[in-house]
């Protein structure tokens, strides 16, 4: 069986396009282009065949962006867009992203709502069901204090085919793990959900985070979704307001059992993202 690598979860993004409102010149750490040039010696160096570029701002253009570059760089394994999912065409939307034979999924941005019960609209629920449907793999972004309007949302839509960005965004600089823990355990007892270990160093404190700070909750969401249903995921450059790309490996390599099997180290650093996201390697 041939080894395959991935980064579930990076991003890209050209400040010229102007559609990143949460991106100001005041951020001098990601207030720049960032493009595959800027991050392949990184995939490279840790044998990854490449990433998923997950969509960072909620237009439709963003996508069709994150879709030509796609079409241009083999290290793109994938593409997760973002969807309008009040308006009225989203299915033909969907549709026309789908032809796109790097278009993996949709991001569904809970941690934008002003509410996030907003996710369990009539409307919204609709149109998520409809996603659910069709099959198509849906990233469910959202902060732990968001998580009880997502563990309602499965429990309405059962056959969602969702994977937690960021284990959602528990508060570890503050060393606080309920109801993060518990809701967590509710999530993963849906079989269809998964995981993405990522997006952890920049929930801890930026400048004095630890390994032994984040280990517990790697460990937690390991024991809840089992190796079956995590997936690696860089975060880049989005990590770099925390740590670099070598220590964010570094963090997840520390933190999982010595003794793991080489099979299930495969499936967490590339095999569960490939079959979630229905890549065709």
């Amino acid at each position: 069986m041939t080894s395959i690598r991935i980064d579930a979860h990076q991003h890209y993004w050209s400040i010229e396009r102007d559609d990143y409102g949460w991106l100001t010149p005041a951020n001098t750490t990601l207030y720049r282009d960032y493009l595959p040039v800027d991050l392949e010696a990184h995939l490279a160096k840790h044998e990854m065949n490449g990433s998923i570029v997950v969509q960072a701002a909620q237009s439709i253009a963003e996508t069709d962006y994150m879709l030509g570059l796609a079409s241009e760089h083999s290290s793109i394994l994938g593409v997760v867009g973002w969807l309008d999912l009040h308006a009225p065409d989203y299915i033909q939307q969907l549709e026309r992203f789908r032809a796109h034979p790097k278009f993996v999924g949709i991001r569904i941005m809970i941690q934008e709502m002003k509410d996030s019960d907003e996710v369990l609209e009539s409307s919204m629920l609709q149109a998520i069901t409809d996603l659910a449907d069709s099959g198509v793999p849906v990233d469910l972004l959202c902060t732990s204090n968001q998580l009880h309007s997502v563990v309602e949302l499965l429990k309405r839509v059962p056959h969602l085919h969702a994977v937690i960005d960021h284990i959602a965004k528990p508060q570890i600089a503050a060393q606080s793990f309920e109801p993060w823990r518990s809701q967590m355990a509710e999530i993963a007892a849906n079989p269809g959900v998964y995981c993405k270990l990522s997006g952890m160093v920049t929930e801890a404190d930026h400048q004095h985070w630890s390994t032994e700070q984040i280990t517990p909750y790697i460990q937690h969401a390991i024991e809840l979704f089992g190796y079956d249903r995590i997936m690696f995921g860089s975060d880049w450059p989005v990590c770099l307001l925390a740590a670099s790309y070598d220590e964010v490996v570094g963090v997840l390599e520390q933190a999982i059992d010595s003794q793991l099997t080489s099979e299930d180290r495969e499936k967490l650093f590339g095999r569960n993202a490939a079959a979630f996201y229905r890549l065709n390697l």
